[in-house]
């Protein structure tokens, strides 16, 4: 047995094996080599059953037990052969009268079996049945035992779970064929500087649906694959890391082993992105270094790569940045027991997936810990949650954690992934979530000073459509918003000039005690100046003060909320019944806006709506569902999937559009005018929508433009109303027509 080359550690209740194997030799994999192979069956033999196998080369190349748990048969078997009657030696006769037939046994016993068993196995048939037509022809004992002998032994060799499951192959199977091997062995592939194990080949079977590049900074590859048998698609992401060449992987290598002594301080967690800018260009400097002095010869391209992924091997999020670029994710779930399952991804056309991305225990704890630092927020068996946010150069993202007791099996982790610029309403037009006359009349409503509470199930896209909401808004408005856990894309707002004021509050499951209570954020906003109020998530006791916020807000500017709940008796019932609002003050609220989502007949695609637009009325006292007191003003329509006006809007019987109209001159008693202007707002928006397809620029669509035109509309009202007295909807429209023609 050759001298001892592999390690066996132990981690979470698995056995790892790893065998090291030199860089010099070509085929570092036992599906495809035959030494490989059998030092691996020799190492089992030695070391006693593995879980996992790692063959460490240029890339770390991992089996999962399944895989395993052939070569464990292999070894045991060996094992179990030596010790019995099956290897005792032939008689000399035996060798002298039948050379060949002994030599054979031997060859397949002491070469064959450890590094080819399945070759072992179809040797052995061919030649038993050899011997059995020679032994018809001499009688001879000694090669009765030669047969017996080789009987046992075949039998032994057929009765391995890698022969077994190999047998479509042996009928003309040709020795040496490393077919059968690499259709049962397919490794995960995990570079040798990250723990994080990635399959880099689909299953099979697997039926190729669509791949596309993710738009980041090295074009990582995805292919969605549907496996035959299999309910969920399979997401399949192939990193920059899988790519690099033998040059790249060990300059990568070097400057990370650099980077492993040292220790970033807590304080430095308190700004993350600037951790981050301070590695990557520290990275740059050593890997432009090494490249010069080894003389790799790698362009400046490489080298910004390299220490991009160095970026995310050290102090950040490894392949799950990859997987959060891009655009199509909405969310990524870490389960506990981490290395039992692959990542899980939320994909916004395929639904929930699984992945080719195996996370490593250690890996996920010391995500844990930088998100404890990073937030200040504890993280322990007395509080076991945590919410918070993760945001990188590419990547914002709520991020959600779960640890003992809490989740038993350990750390869990869920990211729920945001766009880096606002939803607008052009594109929430775009994919149909809201009809152009919807999103009018939701913007009648902002710059009407209503209070509205969006509602709708987890990921319904309650957050994304106020986002959208407050694009909406004139820029001349303070906008301040309170959030426990920061999901608005306020950066991009302050950098389209908005005025706008962001605050954070104590979680509501498990915060710092020297955090502000989301009760006592929004009561410190009214003391802030008049501003339109938005509030991340209604969730407990900020119930009461939001309601008081809404009862000062509605005189001076929109207040805006989120809240979990699937159609607007459900907040009502939230609301006064949960968290304790009295009825007569739920009566501030105006509007409430119910999205939803709505999922295929085979329930493997979902498309996110919003479903009512719905108006509470005030002449009500106990209970508005019975009372009357919600009136829809739109109402979706599942067969033409689109939000259709309702007979009350249309007829005027609206309290709430009513109230906004009696405010502006000309709309008081002018039902039709009031209608007219919504129309107009939605075909405005409209508008932006088919200019972007027309041209064939989404970005048309995104809210550095949409806030350009917004402002645009409020000119040309201004410049109508100081020609003519008055916008008349027709010269509206006209005018921002011409206005979008001229914009290149």
């Amino acid at each position: 047995m050759e001298a001892r080359n592999y390690t066996v550690t132990r981690e979470e209740g698995d056995i790892i094996l790893t065998l090291n194997v030199p860089l010099n030799v070509l085929y570092t994999n036992p599906e495809d080599n035959e030494d490989i192979f059998e030092r691996v069956v020799n190492a089992l033999i030695e070391s006693g059953n593995a879980t996992s196998l790692v063959i460490s080369s240029d890339r770390n190349y991992v089996y999962v037990k399944e895989q395993v748990d052939l070569f464990n048969g292999v070894a045991n078997a060996y094992k179990q052969l030596l010790q019995s009657d099956i290897v005792k030696p032939f008689s000399p006769d035996a060798r002298r009268d039948f050379p060949s037939e002994v030599s054979m046994f031997d060859y397949i016993l002491y070469s064959k079996f450890k590094r080819d068993p399945i070759g072992a196995y179809v040797l052995g048939v061919r030649a038993l049945r050899e011997m059995r037509v020679k032994a018809e022809r001499i009688k001879s004992p000694e090669l009765e035992q030669i047969i017996n002998q080789f009987t046992e032994l075949v039998d032994v060799l057929g009765k391995l779970e890698i022969v077994k499951r190999s047998y479509d192959y042996v009928l003309g199977y040709k020795v040496g064929d490393r077919a059968p091997y690499k259709a049962l062995l397919r490794p995960l592939i995990r570079p040798n500087f990250t723990y994080t194990r990635i399959m880099a080949e689909a299953p099979v079977s697997a039926v190729e649906i669509e791949s596309y590049k993710i738009n980041d900074a090295d074009g990582s590859d995805v292919t969605i694959y549907k496996i035959p048998g299999v309910s969920n698609y399979l997401y399949h992401l192939f990193p920059p890391e899988l790519s690099l060449n033998v040059d790249e992987y060990n300059l990568l290598d070097q400057v990370r082993a650099a980077f492993i002594d040292y220790k970033p301080q807590e304080a430095e967690f308190t700004n993350p992105l600037r951790m981050r800018e301070v590695f990557f260009n520290i990275g740059r400097d050593m890997l432009d270094d090494l490249n010069v002095k080894f003389k790799y010869n790698l362009k400046y391209q490489e080298i910004e790569k390299l220490a991009r992924i160095l970026v995310r091997l050290t102090v950040g999020f490894g392949m799950t940045e990859v997987v959060l670029s891009d655009e199509n994710v909405e969310d990524v779930y870490v389960n506990a027991p981490i290395g039992l399952s692959t990542l899980f991804i939320k994909h916004s056309k395929y639904g929930e997936c699984s992945s080719n991305i195996v996370p490593n225990a250690k890996e996920i704890d010391a995500w844990a810990s930088r998100f404890r630092l990073m937030s200040g927020r504890p993280l322990d068996e007395g509080h076991p949650i945590l919410d918070t946010e993760l945001e990188t150069e590419n990547v914002r993202a709520r991020v959600a954690i779960a640890q003992r007791p809490l989740s038993p099996g350990g750390v869990s982790i869920a990211f729920r992934r945001h766009r880096s610029e606002p939803w607008t309403m052009p594109l929430f037009i775009d994919n149909k979530m809201v009809s152009p006359f919807a999103a009018g009349l939701l913007w009648y409503l902002v710059e009407g000073a209503r209070t509205i509470l969006i509602s709708g199930t987890r990921g319904a896209g309650k957050t994304s459509l106020m986002s959208a909401m407050m694009s909406l808004l004139m820029k001349k408005y303070r906008i301040i918003t309170v959030e426990d856990t920061l999901e608005l894309p306020i950066d991009s707002f302050i950098g389209l000039g908005y005025d706008i004021l962001s605050m954070k509050v104590q979680s509501a499951i498990f915060g710092e005690k020297s955090e502000l209570s989301a009760e006592e954020g929004i009561r410190t906003t009214l003391r802030l100046g008049d501003s339109a109020l938005v509030i991340g998530e209604v969730r407990s006791t900020e119930a009461k003060a939001l309601y008081e916020a809404m009862r000062v807000g509605a005189l001076s500017n929109v207040v805006m909320g989120t809240i979990h709940s699937e159609n607007p008796y459900g907040v009502f019932d939230r609301v006064v019944n949960d968290l304790g609002v009295p009825v007569t003050s739920f009566k501030a609220t105006d509007i409430i806006v119910s999205a939803n989502k709505i999922k295929s007949i085979d329930r493997l695609t979902e498309k996110r709506r919003v479903l009512n637009i719905t108006e509470v009325r005030k002449d009500w006292t106990k209970d508005p569902q019975y009372e009357g007191g919600f009136v829809d003003l739109v109402k979706y329509d599942i067969e033409k999937d689109e939000l259709i006006p309702t007979g009350d809007l249309l007829e005027g019987d609206s309290y709430v559009v009513k109230q906004v109209a009696s405010n502006v001159k000309g709309w008081a008693g002018n039902w039709d005018a009031v209608l007219e202007n919504i129309q107009t707002k939605g075909e405005i928006l409209d508008a932006i929508v088919k200019y972007a397809k027309k041209t064939g620029n989404r970005s048309i669509l995104e809210a550095k433009f949409t806030s350009k035109a917004i402002d645009a509309y409020y000119d040309i009202i201004a410049n109508l109303n100081a020609k003519y007295g008055y916008a008349e909807s027709g010269s509206v429209k006209s005018a921002f027509n011409l206005w979008l023609e001229a914009q290149k």
